[in-house]
């Protein structure tokens, strides 16, 4: 290097170190055996400290650094030491080594670095003092006459201490940036770096001629707590003459800020009976000033606390951490729930007299614990209940809980502990009132149970707090009266079942049916009667019982199922209010052989001839073993032709087989009498008759006759059946024609019914002209009838038509309005009426002349010339027209107004 570096403080103190003498070799190695520093006691990240330079004489040793204390300190390649992280300056970081290893050879070199704590300096101190302490770097060597020449050593300047908030005035001068070439050179200085030339830009200016460095503004270390600039310096040419070199400007803190709390309002619990030193909550407040300084460093303490019972000093609060812990006993959840503390956080390390301090409110809630078990109001509790009543509510148990309501620790469970050996009873729990409702789960027989006595005890969803008992209070007596009702009569047993044979004549006592009353305690007494009887065989005395047939009881009727016949009957006793009962009585019927067996099938069919067919056959009896089967089958004696034609084979006991015994038989209809027996005691005898259709076969023995279904004749239920169908169709039909007339009676009489003044339908209405009188005339009076009966023109006889009446022509067609038609249609049918009118050159009027003949006289219509006669008028009196009422008052002003 050509030359050095110097800084001057602006108090004028100039400090200069030279070094002369010649250096006879050079030594690898560090210059010097110590390194120092002055810093303050806060250590910063990323802060140079200092410059160790190490001497390389032949130039080509690739040099790599170390610190012994890697997580504090580390070195650049060019020698700076910088800090790794924050720290305050302590002992301990007082002194380390740098190590210096050739990354070929791996020789090593080490040397010490020592670093001093500076003086805290207040802001007045600051401006009185700024001198900075020199630190030496050896010159680069370099051949001069023959001899190696050291030259000057730099300058390191140590980071510049400048506190925030200063008032000037600006701007200040902090030092000043010489090199010692410019005695011979003319320099020009400046600066670099955020606060110089990058943003924040114009916080610090720097003279180019003098070099001095200034501050233009207050800082404020809570947004920019260091600036590192770069000092430069160059020939008028821009040429650079000295390496740059770093200048660090740390802002000292001022305590400006307030601690800040995180939230104004704090909510914490704590259970209530909690014991000393439970923790609560944690507060915490922040401030913007240098946490590792005083100016940052926190203290909680508690200002007040509200309400201060059971003691003003319920709590405290760690005064670095902001823990709230408890400090006394006696928290109860019953007497206070809510206690408010005012929190107060100052700097300084609590200082009250240069701190500055904020405080906030902490609420803490104390939860309940189940610490109160509950107490039912009364020891006793009465109810009662009616018999056989299931699901009433027969007793309410009213509790009372200090706890807080609706919580696990309030809500009440209740327990049948005694009294309810068969569980009639069952407990259930209000969720509102937490009362216990004591419910009747099964029936209750009054003439078994007439009072119950239950034990009951409370407690709640979660157990006692530890230490805490159940009291006598929490258990309660339940008396429960059961309230006797009419109960239903019952029969025993039910159903009755009994035996007997079938056939019993009427009047035969069967048995004897009776019902009991349960009601043991109420004289009553029980009358019977007959509910179902299907085949309506019995009868029931109505006092004692006795059923009794009245009909004969026949175990083939269709109302016994499986031989058994059922009949209910009825008990009702005379009690307020009466009860009834149902018995079933289930007769057995034993079987009795009073069916005679039938042929089965009735009827069959045969071929002409014996081979290839033959007729099986068997039995139907209604009765049951041992009074059906085994049959015995045979032929009847006469007719003789029955033996003669037939034969009979028995198979076996249910069986038998007809064939012919003859070689043929004309094709045709047989009625067979067979004679059936069974094996009844006494044997029941049938002659029932067997159709035989006997036809021509094929070789298979299949009847090959064309009629073989009209041959065999159709069953009387099947011709009954097509005449009921033939009949209910005619009367379909006829009643359809009934229905279409009478409609057409109603339509005819609705037109009829219709007046003529009401009917509002447009219809053309002829009339001819006036002629002659009546007298002269031959009028044809059906003209005056309902439109629909008018005649044509056309068909009047010749001569009665006037010479000076309308001229002929075809009639137009008008159009027909519907008897009903839809209010919407009636402006399209008055339009088309009206374009038929139109066109129609036969309506009125018309160009002719019109001839009146003379009306002659003693016409029955009379005169209408006395209503506009002048004549006559004066020689009437109308004055009696005004006695008619407002009607004819119009007329009365006109004619019976005298001269007027």
């Amino acid at each position: 290097m050509a030359s050095s570096w110097s800084c001057l403080l602006l108090a004028g103190r100039k400090a200069s170190i030279e070094a002369s003498g010649e250096i006879p070799l050079c030594k690898t190695g560090f210059p010097e055996d110590v390194y120092s520093a002055v810093l303050s006691q806060n250590v910063q990240e990323g802060q140079p400290l200092l410059n160790v330079k190490f001497s390389n004489c032949n130039g080509k040793r690739k040099v790599q650094y170390e610190s012994s204390d890697p997580e504090d300190f580390k070195v650049d390649e060019d020698g700076m030491v910088y800090a790794v992280r924050n720290f305050p300056l302590s002992s301990e970081h007082a002194k380390f080594l740098i190590y210096a290893q050739d990354k070929e050879t791996q020789e090593k070199w080490q040397v010490a670095v020592k670093l001093s704590l500076k003086p805290t300096l207040t802001e007045d101190s600051v401006k009185e003092s700024r001198e900075v302490e020199e630190i030496l770097f050896p010159r680069q060597l370099t051949k001069h006459s023959g001899h190696l020449q050291r030259q000057k050593r730099d300058w390191v300047i140590p980071p510049i201490n400048l506190p925030e908030n200063s008032r000037g005035p600006f701007p200040q001068e902090l030092v000043r940036i010489r090199s010692d070439r410019d005695k011979n050179l003319s320099l020009r200085y400046s600066v670099t770096g955020p606060g110089a030339d990058q943003p924040p830009t114009g916080i610090f200016i720097i003279n180019p001629i003098s070099g001095q460095l200034s501050v233009t503004k207050p800082l404020d270390r809570e947004q920019i707590a260091r600036f590192h600039l770069r000092a430069h310096a160059v020939d008028i040419n821009g040429n650079q003459v000295e390496n740059p070199i770093d200048i660090v400007i740390n802002v000292i803190d001022m305590n400006d800020n307030r601690p800040e709390f995180l939230h104004q309002v704090w909510n914490g619990t704590v259970p209530e009976g909690s014991k000393p030193g439970t923790y609560v909550m944690t507060v915490t407040a922040i401030d913007d000033d240098d946490p590792n300084a005083l100016n940052g460093m926190l203290r909680y303490r508690i200002l007040s606390q509200a309400p201060s019972t059971p003691s003003p000093n319920m709590f405290t609060i760690n005064n670095e951490t902001g823990d709230i812990i408890t400090v006394a006993a006696g928290l109860d959840r019953e007497k206070v729930q809510q206690y408010t503390l005012i929190i107060q956080a100052t700097d300084m390390e609590g200082n009250p007299t240069y701190g500055l301090s904020n405080t906030a409110t902490a609420v803490i809630t104390v939860t309940d614990v189940n610490d109160n078990p509950p107490e039912f109001t009364a020891m006793t509790f009465y109810g009662e209940v009616p018999e056989n009543r299931v699901d009433v509510i027969v007793a309410n148990l009213t509790v009372t809980d200090k706890d807080q309501p609706h919580t696990p620790a309030w809500n009440a469970v209740y327990r049948i502990s005694g009294g309810d050996p068969t569980g009639r009873f069952a407990i259930q729990t209000d969720p509102n009132s937490n009362d216990g409702l004591v419910t009747v789960v099964k029936p209750i027989d009054f003439e078994t149970n007439r009072m119950f006595i239950l034990t009951v005890a409370a407690e709640n969803q979660v157990p006692l707090a530890k230490g805490i008992q159940h009291p006598p209070q929490s258990t309660a007596t339940v008396s429960v009266t059961v309230i006797d009702v009419n109960e239903n009569p019952y029969f025993a047993p039910n159903p009755k079942i009994i035996r007997q044979e079938e056939g019993l004549h009427s009047g035969t006592m069967l048995t004897t049916f009776t019902a009991q009353d349960p009601d043991r305690y109420m004289q009553q007494n029980i009358r019977y009667t007959k509910l179902s009887d299907p085949a309506n065989w019995l009868k029931i005395d109505p006092v004692n019982g006795q059923i009794t047939t009245i009909a004969v009881l026949d175990r083939e009727s269709p109302n016994v199922k499986n031989n058994i016949y059922n009949a209910t009957f009825l008990a009702s006793d005379n009690g307020i209010p009466p009860m009834s009962g149902t018995g079933t009585l289930q007769i057995y019927l034993l079987d009795i052989n009073d069916n005679a067996p039938q042929v089965l099938p009735q009827e069959a069919e045969t071929c002409e001839t014996p081979d290839p067919n033959s007729i099986n056959i068997t039995a139907l009896d209604y009765d049951i073993d041992p009074n059906a089967g085994p049959f015995a089958f045979d032929l009847p004696l006469s007719p003789v032709t029955i033996k003669r034609n037939w034969t009979i084979t028995r198979l076996n006991g249910d069986f038998a087989q007809l064939n012919l015994k003859i070689k043929f038989l004309e094709a045709g209809i047989y009625e067979v009498p067979i004679i059936i027996t069974d094996s009844g005691n006494p044997p029941k005898s049938n002659i029932s008759i067997l159709r035989v259709k006997v036809c021509q076969c094929d070789s298979n023995g299949d009847c090959t006759d064309v009629d073989r279904i009209v041959g065999a004749g159709l069953g009387t239920g099947a011709i009954i059946a097509i005449l009921l169908c033939i009949i209910i169709l005619l009367i379909l039909v006829l009643m359809f024609v009934v229905w279409m007339k009478r409609r057409d009676k109603e339509r005819q009489a609705k037109q009829l019914l219709i007046d003529p003044e009401d009917d509002v339908r447009d219809n053309i209405l002829k009339y001819d002209e006036e002629g002659g009188g009546e007298e002269d005339q031959d009028y044809d009076l059906s003209q005056l009838q309902q439109p629909d009966t008018v005649e044509p023109d056309a068909i009047k006889p010749v001569g009665i038509r006037r010479l000076d009446e309308r001229p002929i022509h075809a009639e137009p067609q008008y159009p027909v309005r519907s008897a009903a038609p839809h209010p919407g249609d009636i402006g399209d049918f008055i339009n088309e009426g009206l374009k038929a009118a139109d066109n129609d050159p036969t309506a009125p009027p018309y160009d002719s002349l019109l001839v009146f003949d003379y009306e002659g006289s003693g016409s029955t219509a009379g005169s209408l010339s006395s209503l506009n006669s002048s004549s006559s008028g004066g020689e009437q009196d109308y004055d009696y027209l005004n006695d008619w009422g407002p009607r004819f008052k119009k007329l009365a002003d006109m004619y019976g107004g005298g001269d007027d």
